[in-house]
């Protein structure tokens, strides 16, 4: 029998909301080591970071076709630098973090691919158990808008959730929880946490795509609604980090891109919240920087949901709809063989088995070949 949360009674989560070190992996490195353990001195077993974390969100800048392109390559040779490769010498400095701190971690990322010759980033968010175990990697399936300036497309080897010992720990990245179906079928893998990671908190602007919400902070962001609509349909509890990012997060070397007229992080000021499987908040949104939000999720709360609404089981039909999930590892080069190669003795078993002659069963050998080639 599959034991809620483990078997806990309870167990305490934190969702980070500080900011990153822009562009700066080796000092956001050590920011995210810093927050681990802090949390994790405070009991916490299970802990969130924002998206892209490491070194922060890179679409805050809004490159395009008139950008400077000097500017442009700057910047994407930078980001490129700052990526981590997962495993490498930066996973196993959080690794270390987790360990020491004696809990789970999942953090957003850059991910450098780590194809040979490959230089293309993945919006990534990689889940470290508390044993300081790389469980895996999810990337984002489709990058959205003009993240695809920055991100490749990841796929669906990675669209799983893990077995801890606090229960099984899923996530997906921003928009990719507004996919129906990829949302579902993170919901059919039994989740008991879902990390929902997000660059921030915004509205629709008058002048730009995005702006800060600021009349009703919360209220008109997609990020509230579509966290409480998951955990219930889920039955799971729902860490939802959302990015911040301020003037004073920027290293003199990126001051020009800050002061641009293609920077936009006005609406990178937080909202990050927790909600338990009823949909209801255990730590509402939250807009200040440099706090890590923590809460008690009670084993009992899944079991109570579930017993009125259990998407698994009493309130799913199978027969009348089902979903299917590729979960096939997409490579650029697939090496394939169709020689036949047959031993002169099993040609001659053949031959006697079957009363044919060895030159006969030759003969036919050949033609296959040819057909298969």
């Amino acid at each position: 029998m599959r034991k809620v949360l483990g078997g806990r009674e309870k167990v305490k989560v934190a969702v980070a909301q500080t900011a990153p070190v822009f562009m700066d992996k080796e000092r956001t490195l050590e920011k995210a080591c810093r927050v681990i353990r802090e949390a994790g001195d405070n009991g916490a077993e299970l802990i969130a970071f924002p998206e892209a974390f490491i070194p922060g969100y890179p679409a805050y800048y809004t490159v395009g076709y008139e950008t400077p392109p000097h500017d442009w390559t700057d910047f994407m040779i930078a980001l490129q630098d700052n990526s981590i490769v997962i495993p490498g010498d930066d996973t196993e400095m959080l690794a270390e973090a987790a360990r020491a701190a004696d809990a789970h971690v999942v953090i957003g990322c850059n991910e450098l691919d780590d194809r040979k010759g490959s230089r293309t980033v993945y919006n990534s968010l990689l889940f470290i158990s508390r044993e300081g175990k790389i469980l895996g990697r999810h990337r984002k399936l489709m990058p959205t808008y003009t993240e695809r300036v920055y991100w490749g497309q990841g796929d669906g080897s990675d669209i799983t959730t893990y077995d801890t010992d606090i229960g099984r720990i899923g996530g997906l990245v921003c928009w990719e929880n507004h996919m129906i179906l990829v949302r579902a079928a993170m919901v059919h893998s039994g989740q008991d946490f879902h990390v929902a990671v997000w660059p921030g908190n915004w509205k629709r602007g008058d002048e730009k795509l995005l702006a800060a919400e600021t009349q009703d902070p919360g209220a008109g962001c997609t990020v509230q609604p579509l966290i409480r609509v998951h955990a219930f349909e889920s039955g799971a509890f729902v860490l939802s980090a959302c990015g911040y990012l301020d003037d004073d997060d920027f290293p003199e070397r990126w001051h020009y891109v800050r002061d641009g007229n293609h920077m936009n992080y006005d609406w990178a000021r937080g909202g990050s919240s927790i909600v338990n499987p009823a949909g209801r908040y255990l730590f509402e949104p939250h807009f200040e920087k440099d706090a890590i939000l923590y809460a008690d999720c009670y084993a009992n709360q899944i079991k109570a949901v579930k017993a009125v609404f259990d998407s698994l089981g009493h309130y799913s039909r199978w027969d009348v709809a089902k979903l299917l999930i590729d979960r096939e590892k997409r490579e650029p080069v697939a090496e394939k063989t169709t020689e036949l190669r047959i031993s002169s003795r099993e040609i001659k078993r053949i031959s006697d088995e079957y009363e044919v002659s060895e030159d006969k069963l030759e003969a036919i050998a050949e033609e296959l070949k040819r057909l298969f080639n």
